[in-house]
């Protein structure tokens, strides 16, 4: 089992900055994806950004705005999200996958607004 623990949501105005954080604990070797989905009330939850054996994937919606890079002696994996849009508000869960199985944290709170 992999337990994921997520910090770093809040309240930002636009054009600001946020940096999240998901620190993994339990049975992390084979992890070999770590990243970040999000879900805005009333839609499906998407793909941010991910990291794979160093291999970086964002969505186009975040491209130039948000940095995911992943410290492997912490088993953490961080999302430096700039520039934030009204539209960056979701609820932000951490991802992982060992081998074929998925595990997902808890969910943070991501509100952009003035």
């Amino acid at each position: 089992q992999v337990q994921l623990v997520e910090s770093g949501g809040g309240l930002v105005q636009p054009g600001g900055s946020l940096r999240l954080s998901c620190a993994a604990s339990g049975t992390i070797f084979g992890i070999n994806t770590m990243g970040w989905y999000r879900q805005a009330p009333g839609k499906q939850r998407e793909l941010v950004a991910s990291i794979t054996s160093g291999m970086r994937t964002y969505a186009d919606s975040v491209k130039g705005r948000f940095t995911i890079s992943r410290d492997n002696p912490k088993n953490t994996v961080y999302l430096q999200m700039n520039s934030l849009k009204p539209e960056d508000t979701a609820v932000y869960y951490c991802h992982a996958r060992r081998y074929t199985a998925d595990y997902w944290g808890q969910g943070t709170q991501v509100t952009v607004s003035s």
